[in-house]
């Protein structure tokens, strides 16, 4: 049975219960199917370590929870803190009219890509499935309208250009055009692609090449296309070991 919405804008079906949105349950990790039956790491063994941004916790009972190594046992708050610190001059907007799975999945890749912010347009609720808990360490904001969106962005102490990522007539080719290194972008709905009114107020759009049949690719391939595309244009890869960052 597909999920349905009910009056409040909840996300419910046939094997969900009309909790409230943010409680119901979320996407499991990454099937491992030839790997540990358990992710993450057990109780932390001998003399815990000192710090504020270990989770006691944890320290006791083991972290399961979908980091990277350099983060394991530290609390939520810490990680964020520390994520702060590097976050990228890139943000990801959604517009959210249903409830797209897709969704998920882009604030999912803004995670792994430590973008600024990601923006959320239209209903307020959407669904957290995909962003499988990742969403916890981003900073994400709700906007009404798109022109509310582009209005924050432009206000910024350094402004952010909204870029809108869709197959329109005159839309710029990422392949060859050069990314601001402040910008947003601006993703539409699986299917309808960006809506009349976010054209509207786009500082301009782009399109990813294609060379096969199918009219459009998914709205989250398309996401982490345009998000590694400023990855490669301006992210600093040298970590202070010499190394890519990888966590």
């Amino acid at each position: 049975m597909h999920d349905v919405e009910d009056h409040e804008g909840t996300l419910v079906g046939m094997s969900e219960s009309r909790a409230p949105y943010d409680e119901q349950q979320r996407a499991p990790y990454d099937p491992m199917p030839h790997g540990p039956e358990e992710v993450g790491v057990g109780p932390w063994e001998g003399e815990w370590p000192a710090g504020d941004q270990w989770d006691p916790e944890l320290l006791r009972d083991g972290d399961r929870r979908n980091v990277v190594d350099r983060y394991r046992y530290w609390s939520l708050e810490a990680i964020r803190a520390d994520l702060d610190t590097r976050r990228h001059g890139f943000h990801v907007a959604i517009e959210n009219w249903q409830h797209d799975f897709n969704i998920g999945t882009i604030v999912r890749s803004a995670n792994a890509f430590l973008a600024a912010e990601v923006h959320i347009v239209g209903r307020k609720r959407w669904n957290r499935r995909g962003a499988m808990v990742t969403d916890r360490y981003q900073h994400v904001r709700h906007h009404e309208t798109a022109a509310d969106l582009a209005a924050y962005l432009h206000a910024l102490p350094e402004p952010v250009r909204l870029l809108g990522i869709d197959n329109l007539p005159g839309s710029a080719h990422l392949e060859t055009m050069e990314l601001p290194r402040r910008v947003c972008f601006l993703f539409g709905q699986e299917g309808p692609g960006l809506s009349e009114g976010a054209r509207e107020v786009c500082d301009g759009t782009f399109s990813i090449a294609q060379f096969g049949s199918t009219r459009s690719i998914n709205a989250s391939a398309a996401a982490a296309i345009a998000m590694h595309a400023w990855i490669r244009a301006y992210a600093d890869l040298e970590s202070a070991d010499g190394g890519v960052w990888r966590g």
